[in-house]
């Protein structure tokens, strides 16, 4: 990759290897391609190789930035870019969209509406039925309408039968054909699932829990909790894409075995090349959500050379000696991006102010989990929504140090001209 752009070139190198959608960005901003990856940082790094095609040359000489959204598998990456495709309409992605060899969610126009895969080349004439996609990998497009036949449940057989099939024991059909459920109410379903398809996530966890509460109130106990299964259902099938989710912050909760929800958490990170213009950064996220009016960056005053450790000793020391001299709000959970050397370091300067913090820290490499307490590292593989969102936090933290260490570095370089002129 050439200098043109340290920024993007800082960006790429500072993506999760995991599973997620990419979006490419021109000089002006707008979003020029979109795709999906099992490992991000692998798959975008690609695009910057000497191997090229004619048409990924294109592509990349117009790439001035990137941004992406992690997800929690691989099919849900397939829906996710098939709907970043429809809403933006991304100049490079047109050949994609014109092909018709590639599968498509069908949903017919009926009574019971029957959602199905179709080709968009069988698509007949003065069809009135809605169509998602096209999607690119029919395996995992296979897998993703499982996971959404689970979560919401509807009918697949081209005819209805007399009277309820395996599927409806199951739990992944609410058996239409042996009048099991309204058509208002079926189609309310397939409503939902289109909002999902379109990528309406939080207007769609926002109504079933409107639903879930109404069931409740009218003691419709049953239609409240399968309403409440949908919910936390849809939220482990969202992963990352779930921003001021309480349900993702009780995964991490339980992954991390805290003692109270981590509504607010503070997470700090260290930016220097050789010890010079050596700073940190503590970013704060309330509820799933940055808080950027919490955000706070500090120059290291009292380390000489390289020691991140010392610098972060530093940092953490003044930030929770200011809390208590000035009575703010404790966190509920400080995230330290390093490993088990550094979660020492800071416990050490939050026991040694006289408080008591749930304290975490990640680890660059295999992304394992260090606690206090604990000798061996956490793995949370089983937990993607509580990794995603330590991702998210340590991602976001690791970009704003860098940004302050750029600044500085500026300044020391202004400084010094304005000496030797």
């Amino acid at each position: 990759m050439d200098n043109r752009n340290k920024a993007l070139k800082e960006k790429i190198n500072s993506l999760p290897d995991a599973c997620g959608v990419y979006l490419f960005k021109d000089a002006s901003g707008k979003i020029i391609y979109v795709g999906k990856a099992k490992s991000l940082r692998k798959r975008v790094r690609s695009y910057f190789g000497r191997l090229l095609d004619a048409k990924t040359q294109l592509l990349v000489a117009k790439i001035e930035d990137l941004e992406y959204r992690l997800t929690s598998s691989e099919s849900r990456a397939e829906l996710l870019e098939a709907s970043l495709i429809k809403e933006h309409l991304p100049h490079y992605n047109v050949s994609f969209k014109d092909d018709k060899s590639f599968p498509l969610i069908r949903i017919s126009d009926e009574k019971f509406p029957l959602l199905s895969v179709v080709r968009n080349k069988n698509r007949p004439a003065h069809d009135r039925s809605v169509y998602f996609g096209p999607y690119t990998d029919p395996r995992l497009l296979r897998q993703a309408i499982k996971m959404i036949r689970k979560v919401f449940g509807f009918r697949s057989c081209k005819a209805l039968p007399k009277q309820p099939c395996l599927y409806y024991r199951l739990k992944l059909c609410p058996a239409p054909c042996a009048g099991k459920i309204s058509p208002g109410q079926y189609k309310s379903i397939i409503k939902q699932i289109r909002m999902f398809l379109e990528s309406k996530y939080e207007e769609l966890s926002d109504q079933l829990r409107r639903q879930m509460h109404s069931a409740a109130q009218e003691k419709r106990y049953e239609d409240a909790a399968s309403l409440r299964d949908r919910i936390e259902a849809l939220a482990m099938f969202r992963g990352e894409e779930a921003f001021d989710s309480r349900e993702e912050l009780n995964i991490l909760k339980r992954a991390l075995q805290l003692k109270k929800l981590p509504e607010r958490i503070e997470a700090f990170d260290i930016s220097n090349i050789s010890g010079k213009e050596a700073c940190g950064s503590m970013v704060a996220f309330y509820r799933g959500k940055p808080d950027k009016n919490n955000y706070r960056r500090f120059r290291i005053k009292g380390v000489e050379g390289i020691d991140d450790y010392a610098m972060l000793r530093e940092v953490v020391r003044r930030r929770y000696r200011r809390v208590i001299e000035e009575g703010l709000p404790f966190p509920d959970l400080v995230l330290i991006d390093g490993g088990k050397a550094h979660l020492a370091a800071a416990s050490g300067q939050i026991s040694t102010l006289g408080i008591d913090l749930e304290i975490a820290s990640i680890a660059k490499e295999r992304e394992n989990i260090y606690t206090t307490g604990r000798r061996a590292p956490l793995n949370l593989q089983k937990y993607p929504q509580a990794l995603n969102l330590i991702r998210r936090v340590r991602d976001e933290a690791h970009r704003f140090a860098i940004n302050y260490h750029h600044l500085l570095r500026k300044k020391a370089i202004f400084k010094n001209e304005g000496r030797n002129s």
